[in-house]
């Protein structure tokens, strides 16, 4: 049998009530286009729109986009947490692509480069 690609037009999404609508234009403007959940040293347990992420040594990371972003000019929240009573967690941002983001995580208690034990990124903007 042949399979025919379709396409769903719509301006409005509505709930299965008919209540709560929002434009798409909104859904597809500020919804996470790129977002994952990272235990250090380990893949990601979950995921959206991201092929790995890059162990570069201690403290330093890449996250890999599967679908690029239209260009670097995407937000990034990223939060990372050390869970063995050391203290917070910075980040800082060393290079960024389209297709990449890489990070480095520092203590924030010492100048001490090392390693969060989770990090929880999402990212938004137009996709390429």
């Amino acid at each position: 049998p042949r399979i025919m690609a379709s396409e769903l037009r719509v301006n409005t999404l509505k709930d299965a009530s008919g209540n709560n609508s929002i434009a798409t234009s909104f859904v597809a403007g500020g919804s996470a286009k790129c977002w994952a959940i990272s235990a250090v040293g380990a893949a990601a347990p979950d995921s959206l729109n991201l092929t790995n992420i890059v162990d570069n040594g201690t403290g330093d990371f890449t996250f890999n986009i599967a679908t690029d972003f239209g260009s670097v000019n995407y937000s990034h929240p990223i939060v990372p947490a050390d869970n063995d009573g050391g203290g917070g967690m910075d980040i800082t941002v060393t290079s960024k692509a389209a297709g990449s983001i890489r990070i480095g995580t520092i203590r924030d208690d010492s100048t001490k480069t090392d390693n969060a034990h989770f990090i929880s990124v999402s990212m938004f903007g137009d996709l390429a």
